[in-house]
Order: structure tokens, then sequence, then C-alpha cells
């Protein structure tokens, strides 16, 4: 399942994101997106758990909960919608 997480501190890092989410099984990536020119972490990202179960058990435990100083929202992400440039 793929797990969005808003809300995120600007100094976090993909594997901060694996130590939050390990706990609830396992993490098959996790990735803080940044922007493209300036290299910062926009504060979100996204993390794949193998287990559908576990990763609903992580939403719900995490959802609104604090981590590194702010308060994080934390859902299953929804499919990439298709932008027309």
């Amino acid at each position: 399942m793929n797990i969005f997480i808003a809300g995120l501190n600007f100094r976090l890092s993909d594997s901060d994101l694996v130590t939050l989410f390990e706990g609830y099984g396992t993490v098959n990536s996790a990735r803080v997106i940044v922007d493209r020119q300036t290299g910062k972490s926009k504060g979100y990202g996204f993390v794949e758990m193998e287990d559908d179960s576990s990763a609903r058990k992580a939403i719900a435990e995490l959802n609104g909960s604090e981590f590194d100083g702010r308060t994080i929202s934390v859902s299953e992400a929804r499919p990439k919608e298709r932008r027309d440039v």
C-alpha cells in the first residue's frame, strides 16, 4: 500500500520515514518529495509498505501524531492525477 505523509519537518530524509514506519511492518520504499530546482523538501512524502493491514495500522496510529516537532497527516495515497500542460 502506498501511504501519503504531509506536514513533515523540512529537514527529514527518506531514512527518517523508514525509521518511522518500519515499526509497523516491512517498508518497501520511502521518499521525501523535494523541489527540483532548490533540492529542498516540500514537507511531504510517500511510504510503500508490503502488507496492507500493517499499512492501515500505521495510518490509524500515526495520523495526527507528532513527529520531529510537527503534527503529521497520514493517509492512503490516491493515484496520481494526470495533468494536462
